[in-house]
């Protein structure tokens, strides 16, 4: 269940298609997932990784330079902790939707659902009617990928703060993110971004994040023709600018290592531009 969850806030990127545009207003970044914090009164630096949310096995890499990143930092920091049983239970609750979807969505948008989940899925909406939209919109994101089974990045980053006794902290919890998705999307916007999933817009995404390219992974989710200046609010900036604060406060008492999508952090408003805005020294760590 807890892919499921992740699979649907993945699915939000996938389905927007990047611009030049959106590159052109984007200050230049280098090829890397892995930046280095430091400055502004840190008497140890932090580090920064982007991550993307699923990720077939053959296309998995950790470089070495990431590993030792991880190594010498104190506290790991994802979007939303599932080490927590709490977030699990959450997420387990919140992929079942209180009221049907076919009492919950206008008969036109339902018979929509229907047919796109049979095109991609081969289920009929009825089978998913108990489910909530952003579930669905993982079952349908899976059919994207070429393979059958996902691996995670913040999964594994859990796995090895355990493994060295670190402490792990979620920025968000499920139901904000939830409640974050319903404030960005309407359902029949939602609706429309699932008949926009393809394994061509999944294979440049995973493409892009092999190449280290943070202002394409940023493009490919917030090209002007793609995102709305309301979806953008909601998706990227607002969370973006409430991660830093936190950091700011975090990062004078430890070493961190900060795990979150690697949309997040290029733009204008993004996570590096404001973290040097602040008074960062942010640089990436090439090898």
């Amino acid at each position: 269940m807890k892919n499921l969850f992740t699979s649907a806030i993945a699915a939000i990127a996938l389905v927007f298609s990047g611009t030049v545009e959106a590159q052109k207003k984007t200050t230049k970044l280098e090829n890397s997932l892995l930046w280095e914090v430091s400055g502004n009164g840190l008497t140890k630096p932090s580090y920064l990784y982007g991550t993307i949310h699923s990720i077939c096995p053959t296309d998995y890499f950790l470089s070495e330079k990431t590993k030792k990143a991880f190594q010498k930092s104190e506290k790991l920091i994802v979007e939303i902790n599932f080490s927590d049983p709490n977030e699990l239970t959450d997420a387990q609750n919140l992929a079942v939707s209180s009221v049907p979807l076919s009492k919950k969505l206008a008969p036109e948008q339902f018979s929509k659902l229907d047919a796109i989940l049979q095109k991609s899925t081969g289920l009929k909406a009825q089978q998913v009617d108990n489910y909530s939209l952003a579930t669905v919109m993982s079952l349908i994101s899976m059919k994207t990928f070429d393979c059958e089974t996902l691996k995670s990045y913040e999964s594994d980053f859990m796995e090895m703060a355990k493994n060295e006794d670190k402490s792990i902290m979620g920025f968000e919890t499920v139901k904000s993110q939830i409640s974050m998705l319903s404030n960005a999307y309407s359902d029949s916007e939602l609706i429309a971004m699932l008949n926009n999933l393809s394994k061509e817009e999944t294979k440049k995404m995973i493409q892009d994040y092999k190449n280290e390219n943070l202002l394409n992974l940023y493009g490919d989710i917030a090209g002007e023709n793609a995102m709305s200046k309301v979806a953008k609010k909601w998706i990227l900036d607002d969370r973006n600018k409430n991660w830093v604060n936190k950091m700011s406060g975090l990062m004078k008492n430890e070493s961190l290592f900060v795990a979150v999508g690697s949309g997040h952090l290029a733009g204008d408003e993004g996570v590096i531009n404001l973290l040097r805005k602040t008074g960062y020294i942010v640089k990436p760590i090439m090898n």
